[in-house]
């Protein structure tokens, strides 16, 4: 038995190292969950991350019209990706993002005005500002946040819920 315990500081330092790795770029945040309201709310962030939103959710899926932060906020909270592009973003970079998303059920997909940066990915407090569809951290963030650790309601509905935008 005392033969492991040597070993037993080598494992843990190769673990964190292995999980240390972030992506570069990433905000993070905290959010309590659970706060439901109706109406229009205020965010801190341009997209939200996270706080406040709708009792209803956003039904997960591709868009072509803005959605409301309200709605798509809850589904964060479900454990959701929300991926949202600058209404310009020409037709081959929307496509990749499509394509990005295809098949992945807890995703939002939607232009979004007055973004700070072309493409934007949100989770539940967290978020990540890129140039280009085809950035590679977009991948990475979405393995990373679909249902991933910091929804508060990981596993959640992203169907049945509101299916509308502006």
């Amino acid at each position: 038995m005392r033969a492991a315990f040597p070993i037993l500081p080598v494992i843990l330092l190769t673990l964190t190292a292995c999980g240390s790795k972030g992506i570069e770029g990433l905000q993070t945040y905290t959010y309590a969950a659970g706060d439901h309201r109706s109406g229009s709310l205020v965010y801190a962030e341009n997209p939200p991350a996270g706080g406040a939103h709708n009792p209803s959710w956003q039904n997960c899926g591709v868009y072509t019209q803005p959605l409301y932060n309200e709605y798509a906020v809850h589904s964060l909270e479900h454990g959701a990706v929300w991926i949202t592009y600058r209404p310009d973003l020409d037709a081959a970079q929307v496509t990749a993002l499509k394509s990005l998303v295809d098949g992945r059920p807890y995703t939002l997909l939607s232009p979004y005005d007055g973004l700070p940066s072309p493409v934007v990915a949100s989770a539940w407090g967290a978020q990540l500002k890129v140039e280009k569809a085809d950035d590679s951290r977009l991948k990475a963030f979405l393995d990373k946040y679909e249902q991933g650790p910091t929804a508060p309601e990981r596993g959640a509905a992203c169907s049945g819920g509101y299916g509308g935008t502006r």
